[in-house]
C-alpha cells in the first residue's frame, strides 16, 4: 500500500508539472499573438549573398528563416548588412560600400520573393501593420560603419536603401570610433570628429545609433553627441559576463538617462564567461590555419568556413542557457528598470544558447520570463515595446513623426 501511495504521489507530481508547463506555453502563445515581438540583430543576410539561401524555406541549418520565425512567434527581425573590417583607404571603401549594396539588394529580393510571408519594414508603424496582416516585418540594420568610410553622404544612401540603424564599428577601430575589442587599443580616443558628424546625420535622418561593439569612451561620447535615444542592438551586462562587448552598470545608468535600450545578446560568450576549453580552441586554430585570412576568401569559401566552424562549436562549445539570458534581463531591470531592455540574438553570427538555438525557440525565453513573475505587459515591453518606443523617439527627434 505504501509503495502504491508513493507511486501515486509521483504520478500526480509529474502530472502537475506537465500541466504547469502546458499552462506556461499557452500563456507564451497568447503573449506572442498579442504583442509585437522583435529581434534587433541577426547575421542571416551573409547566407543570402554566399548561397542560394531562401528565407521562405524552413532550414535545418542556421538560425533564421520565415517559417521558423512563425513557429517561434517572432514578428520582426532586423537583418544585418555586415561587412568585416579591412584596409582603410578610398579604393577599399568603394569596394566595401559596393559589397554592402549587394547585401541590401539580396535582402530586398529575398523578401519580395516571399511577399506572401513577409514585407520590408521601415518604421514602427510598418511593423505593427505588418503583424496585423499576419506577416513578418523585415527591417535592415548595418553592422559596422566601415562602408561609410569618410564619406558622410553614404549615411543617407544607406538610410534610403532601408537601413534603420548603424552599428558604428565592429571588432576593430574605424574612422567613426574606437572598438571595444581592437587588439591595438584605442585610436580615436572614442568618437572621432567624423564620427560625431555621422551621429548627427543619423539623428537628422531618423536612424537609430547602435552602440554595440564600440569602446566605453566611444559609448559616452555618442551619448553626449546624440540628440535622440540610442540602442545597443546586441549586447549584455558586464556585471554578469566580463566581455568588453558588454555594458557596465554605469553605462546602463547612462543609457537610461539617454532614454535608450539594451537588447540582450544571446551569444553564449557574452552571456556567461566561458570556461577554459582547450579542445575547442585547438580545433578552431586548426580551422583558421586551413582557410587563412578570412577577409580575402571567396564567398563560397567563407560559407564553408562558417559551416565548419559552427559544426565544431555545436559539438564542443559549452553553451549558456535561456536561464542565463534571463539573468541579464533581470539585471537590467534591477539596475535601470523594465523600460530599457529588449532582445537582440546575434543569430547566424554566433548567437544561440541551450534552449534557444534558433528563432523557432524564441518562446522559451518568454516561458522563463513568466516563470520569474514578469507580467504580460512587461514581457511585451521586453519583446518589442521598448525598442519601438526608442525608434519612435528617434523619428520624432528627426521631425518624422
Amino acid at each position: 500500500m505504501k509503495t502504491f501511495s508513493v507511486a501515486l504521489f509521483a504520478l500526480l507530481l509529474v502530472s502537475g508539472c506537465t500541466d504547469s508547463e502546458n499552462h506556461l506555453k499557452r500563456q507564451a502563445d497568447k503573449i506572442h499573438n498579442n504583442y509585437l515581438t522583435v529581434d534587433t540583430h541577426c547575421d542571416t543576410p551573409m547566407n543570402l549573398v554566399e548561397t542560394d539561401f531562401d528565407l521562405g524555406v524552413r532550414h535545418d541549418k542556421g538560425c533564421v528563416d520565415f517559417p521558423r520565425m512563425k513557429e517561434g512567434g517572432l514578428d520582426a527581425e532586423f537583418l544585418a548588412v555586415f561587412t568585416s573590417q579591412g584596409p582603410r583607404n578610398d579604393s577599399t571603401y568603394r569596394k566595401v560600400f559596393a559589397e554592402a549594396l549587394k547585401i541590401f539588394d539580396a535582402i530586398h529580393k529575398n523578401v519580395e520573393k516571399n511577399s506572401a510571408l513577409a514585407e520590408m519594414a521601415y518604421s514602427p508603424d510598418d511593423a505593427y501593420r505588418i503583424k496585423k496582416e499576419r506577416k513578418i516585418a523585415a527591417f535592415i540594420g548595418v553592422e559596422n560603419g566601415y562602408p561609410v568610410g569618410t564619406d558622410i553622404s553614404r549615411v543617407k544612401q544607406l538610410y534610403d536603401l532601408g537601413a534603420r540603424y548603424i552599428t558604428l564599428c565592429h571588432t576593430s577601430n574605424n574612422d567613426i570610433c574606437d572598438s571595444s575589442t581592437d587588439p591595438d587599443g584605442p585610436e580615436n580616443n572614442g568618437l572621432s570628429q567624423f564620427g560625431a558628424e555621422v551621429v548627427k546625420e543619423m539623428n537628422r535622418l531618423g536612424m537609430m545609433v547602435d552602440v554595440s561593439h564600440i569602446s566605453d569612451k566611444s559609448f559616452y561620447d555618442v551619448l553626449k553627441t546624440s540628440k535622440a535615444p540610442v540602442i545597443a542592438s546586441h549586447s549584455s551586462c558586464r556585471s554578469l559576463c566580463s566581455s568588453p562587448r558588454n555594458l557596465t552598470d554605469d553605462m546602463l545608468l547612462a543609457l537610461k538617462a539617454n532614454g535608450g535600450v539594451i537588447q540582450i545578446c544571446i551569444l553564449s560568450s557574452y552571456v556567461k564567461t566561458p570556461e577554459p576549453n582547450p579542445e575547442l580552441d585547438s580545433l578552431i586554430k586548426v580551422l583558421k590555419g586551413k582557410y587563412g585570412d578570412f577577409r580575402i576568401l571567396s564567398d563560397s569559401l567563407k560559407s564553408k568556413y562558417r559551416a565548419e566552424r559552427w559544426d565544431i562549436q555545436d559539438k564542443y562549445m559549452k553553451l549558456a542557457t535561456v536561464s542565463d539570458v534571463v539573468d541579464h534581463i533581470d539585471h537590467v531591470v534591477q539596475v535601470i528598470g523594465i523600460d530599457h531592455v529588449g532582445i537582440g540574438t546575434d543569430f547566424d553570427g554566433g548567437g544561440g544558447v541551450n534552449g534557444c538555438r534558433s528563432v523557432a525557440d524564441m518562446k522559451n525565453i518568454t516561458i522563463e520570463l513568466l516563470r520569474r513573475g514578469y507580467s504580460k505587459s512587461e514581457i511585451g515591453k521586453i519583446w518589442g515595446g521598448n525598442v519601438m518606443r526608442v525608434f519612435r523617439e528617434v523619428e520624432k527627434a528627426a521631425g518624422k513623426s
